[in-house]
């Protein structure tokens, strides 16, 4: 079919405003598409301005530029984003982040970089992937530390550069903190990096990435609950106050880690109680929703301090508890709606998933966090004849 020099005109115009649609929606500069295409900055501006067009060659680099198809560049209709959005739904089926084996590692890494190479440069597929890898890198190589002679945990840098999960997290990372448009992507980025730069034991990079993020009082939960009103405002205090707890329980958790001394009395069992309490709290009508998974951990780390302090009974019932609150969680991973009942968490939904049988990875998730050195403690509760009949209800 024969194109009229009309229809090419109108096709330069077209691509001309597409070009410039998206680069200033990203708040980058003529000079800065013009360096990456290694034209000038005139040139660019002759194309937005419809007085001259690319050269065909060029097509294939300005699309990545952007992270979008040609035919998107061209202004087709694209079904793009919701292949990435069905890319994303996938990794988040595989429910990782509560997972502690790395049999989903090679899948997910997988599908992240056949939608990469589809969409290259795609913002949300570049995170999602380094946070995957970031996940395992810790599964497959796990995290290693050792104790001060002051007691305190120190990391393993020399082992930890060796992970290269880890080392290709950083890189994608540390281009997104540079390149990426999207505010909620840098934060993630800078998430993730906080935390590997720390086990490289680039501690004052770290340091200057965390630095950059907002003090608690501004973050976005507590803003959104003044921001909001009426039952609107119910949810987002809801929301917050059921993030504050999961983070005040990690955060806490990982006080008694870091210092091994808070391990010679009985102290780490009640701060662990007290964290666990807070979410009876909040769920005082029995419904802890989403916030099972967290629970689980506490349980599971409860159960081998409780052990390893004498308190042999007791740690078989925070097992137990810990399947307890396995089965809940499992019954609202059913694809459906769920909402929390208890009073000040009327409002807050319950994070969808998948169907996952969590209680049967139990035995091998315990005790979850794995400092100090737990070895001993493991032989000790094992050659438990109630460990093993604790294991054979979670395969059931």
């Amino acid at each position: 079919m024969n194109i009229t020099a009309e229809e090419i005109y109108i096709m330069q115009l077209k691509l001309g405003d597409k070009i410039k649609e998206l680069r200033t929606k990203e708040g980058r500069t003529q000079e800065a598409l013009a360096s990456a295409l290694g034209v000038t900055g005139q040139a660019v501006s002759r194309w937005e301005s419809g007085g001259s067009y690319p050269d065909i060659e060029l097509i294939p680099s300005i699309a990545n530029f952007f992270g979008i198809s040609i035919d998107e560049l061209f202004g087709y209709s694209s079904d793009r984003e919701r292949k990435i959005d069905e890319i994303i739904a996938k990794i988040d089926s595989f429910g990782i982040k509560a997972r502690g084996d790395d049999e989903w590692v090679d899948e997910c890494l997988s599908i992240l970089r056949a939608g990469l190479a589809e969409f290259p440069q795609n913002e949300r597929l570049m995170i999602t992937l380094a946070d995957t890898l970031s996940e395992a890198g810790w599964r497959r190589h796990n995290e290693w530390l050792y104790y001060d002679e002051e007691g305190y945990m120190r990391h393993d840098y020399d082992t930890h550069r060796k992970n290269e999960h880890w080392t290709e997290s950083v890189k994608i990372c540390e281009t997104l903190v540079g390149t990426a448009a999207d505010h909620e992507i840098v934060n993630r980025a800078i998430g993730i990096l906080v935390l590997l730069c720390r086990n490289f034991g680039e501690n004052e990079k770290a340091v200057s990435f965390a630095k950059r993020m907002p003090r608690m009082n501004r973050c976005r939960e507590l803003l959104l609950c003044a921001a909001a009103d009426g039952k609107e405002e119910a949810k987002y205090v809801g929301e917050a106050l059921l993030l504050m707890a999961r983070e005040f329980a990690e955060q806490l958790v990982y006080g008694l880690i870091v210092n091994k001394r808070h391990y010679e009395s009985d102290m780490p069992i009640d701060k662990i109680k007290g964290a666990i309490a807070i979410f009876d709290l909040l769920c005082d009508d029995g419904n802890y929703g989403d916030s099972g998974g967290i629970l689980i951990q506490l349980y599971l780390y409860l159960s081998r301090v409780e052990w390893e302090r004498g308190y042999h009974d007791d740690a078989f019932i925070s097992l137990d508890n810990a399947l307890e609150h396995a089965r809940a969680l499992e019954s609202i991973l059913d694809g459906e709606e769920h909402f929390y009942t208890a009073p000040l968490l009327k409002f807050v939904k319950t994070k969808a998933g998948s169907p996952a049988e969590i209680a049967k990875t139990l035995p091998d998730d315990w005790p979850w966090w794995c400092n100090p050195d737990y070895s001993q403690v493991a032989k000790e509760i094992k050659a438990d004849p109630r460990w093993g009949e604790w294991v054979g209800k979670t395969q059931e």
